[in-house]
């Protein structure tokens, strides 16, 4: 019996965890392969088993950590530089000291662009601007490259231009890593102040540990917003509020800033109140891609409106502006109903090119170019704005290139081995002709493009799980973030710290 009783404990306690990880997964789909949000894994497993869980992390990124060193580095220093374009000398510096206002459409693929629903547009302001040609351009050919960490791996490939982990998400598993972001090199170098904005919770993605590490000066999280029920559905606060509440605040940011707007309700399931839907849903055998429609227009709408604001607030003209898509809304379980929509079978080559994101930009003082047809993807974004900014992108570790650069290198590779290129798509084991959808058979060319994806994920991977930036002097005037020069306490707090502030100051007196 002694023998017996510790190990019916032991086999009761497994066979309970597994239900209530059984449990948990089944609310939250891959909840510990993504591990969004600690909040959420600490209530669905509960403190202790968090805390085991929690070790093993933390013992699995140490060891990788403790066995990097710099001719890590070196290698991939050698390879980024090695893969660099030079900046159009045209463009290069022409937005220096310019604001940055970077909005972040939720689930927006680029299918719904200029596409009518029933004879009518679903994005009739996002078309206007594709459409315009003295103001902005739009990269018909660009491609999202994020894995399981889908927002926060869009995110973090913006800011860095490194690609995602294979599984979870770097923005909670690398969140005490060292980086050389976006934000902070146009800080150090033209003294901007970085902002995020977002109504949902800071947590949410370990966003209020990580953005320490970006060197983001403010984090708009969801308490300096109103989350009243008629303001919030699905994730978080509706859009049109959003951006309508989010004035004021970008109003109140020292110039030049860099705004990173954050936006929610094109979220699935694609929840928008029946007074708020301004087009019928489509009509195929999934919910999902028939709801998908409404809330793109709404999107759409709370665009037009923040657009309208911005040039009423004088900050318009004064601004880099772009728009772009973070990853994909509709999943290859709904590829029948797509089907209906782009009115093809979506074969494993066609669900590839569904991965196009919107990705518009437009930059003071530059003459918009229409539409450019440039295979390109999230990674090239960073070294894109760095030059228009008159920033070497040389001087750092990323992985894209340069947009508007004419030695611009036009493959573009996805997290799980994938890529496209402006000829021929790789899909799985397989190739195809991109302008017939047919497959085709390896060349060695082909062969060796799979190799040189393959390499640099590798590369990034190396960067990640090492945390190799700490061996990496980009500039000789560089200097390491200090997460410690940042807190993020919310509304609330910033309050309380005010009337803290002002009471000893009377006291002073």
């Amino acid at each position: 019996m002694k023998r017996r009783k510790p190990l019916a404990v032991i086999t009761a306690g497994v066979i309970a965890f597994g239900i209530n990880l059984g449990m948990a997964e089944a609310d939250r789909p891959q909840l510990l392969e993504r591990t969004f949000d600690r909040n959420y894994i600490v209530k669905y497993l509960g403190a202790y088993n968090f805390t085991i869980y929690d070790a093993i992390q933390n013992l699995r990124t140490s060891t990788q950590r403790v066995l990097a060193d710099s001719d890590d580095m070196t290698i991939v220093e050698n390879y980024t530089k090695n893969k660099y374009a030079e900046p159009n000398e045209e463009l290069f510096g022409i937005a220096a000291g310019k604001n940055i206002i970077k909005i972040h459409l939720e689930s927006f693929q680029s299918f719904l662009i200029n596409y009518e629903l029933d004879g009518e547009e679903v994005t009739p302001f996002l078309n206007s601007l594709v459409n315009e040609n003295d103001s902005f351009t739009y990269f018909e050919n660009f491609f999202h490259q994020t894995e399981q960490g889908k927002t926060a791996d869009a995110e973090l490939i913006l800011d860095n231009s490194l690609y995602g982990l294979p599984q979870g998400s770097a923005f909670v598993t690398k969140g005490n890593n060292t980086y050389q972001s976006l934000p902070a090199i146009i800080k150090q170098k033209q003294n901007y102040t970085n902002a995020v904005f977002h109504g949902d919770s800071k947590s949410f993605w370990n966003r209020d540990e990580i953005y320490k590490q970006f060197a983001i000066d403010h984090f708009f999280d969801d308490t300096y917003y109103d989350m009243s029920e008629s303001q919030v559905i699905n994730y978080g606060l509706k859009d049109k509020p959003f951006f309508k509440e989010s004035i004021p605040y970008l109003k109140s940011l020292p110039q030049p800033f860099y705004a990173h707007m954050m936006t929610l309700t094109h979220h699935h399931p694609f929840l928008v109140d029946p007074e708020e839907a301004t087009i019928d849903q489509a009509n195929t055998n999934s919910g999902t891609v028939n709801r998908y429609f409404q809330t793109a227009r709404y999107l759409d709408e709370s665009l037009e409106q923040f657009f309208h604001d911005l040039k009423l607030s004088g900050l318009y003209n004064d601004s880099i502006i772009f728009i772009y898509g973070d990853h994909y809304g509709i999943s290859d379980n709904h590829n029948r109903a797509m089907s209906d929509i782009i009115g093809k079978e979506v074969t494993p080559f066609e669900y590839a090119q569904l991965q196009r994101v919107p990705f518009l930009i437009r930059v003071p003082g530059m003459e918009g170019k229409g539409t450019v047809s440039k295979y390109s993807g999230q990674m090239d974004v960073m070294p894109t704005l760095l030059h228009l900014l008159g920033i070497r992108a040389q001087d750092y570790i990323l992985f894209g290139t340069d947009l508007f650069s004419d030695d611009h290198k036009a493959f573009v590779p996805f997290r799980n081995g994938n890529y496209i290129t402006p000829e021929y798509s790789k899909i799985g084991e397989s190739y195809f002709d991109n302008q017939t959808g047919e497959q085709i058979e390896e060349t060695e060319d082909m062969k060796k493009m799979t190799e040189k994806v393959e390499h640099e994920l590798q590369l990034s991977d190396k960067v990640l799980y090492g945390d190799l930036l700490r061996f990496y002097q980009p500039t000789e005037d560089w200097k390491p973030v200090n997460p410690n020069d940042y807190f993020y306490g919310g509304k609330d707090k910033e309050k309380q710290d005010n009337e803290t502030e002002d009471h000893d100051k009377q006291k002073e007196q």
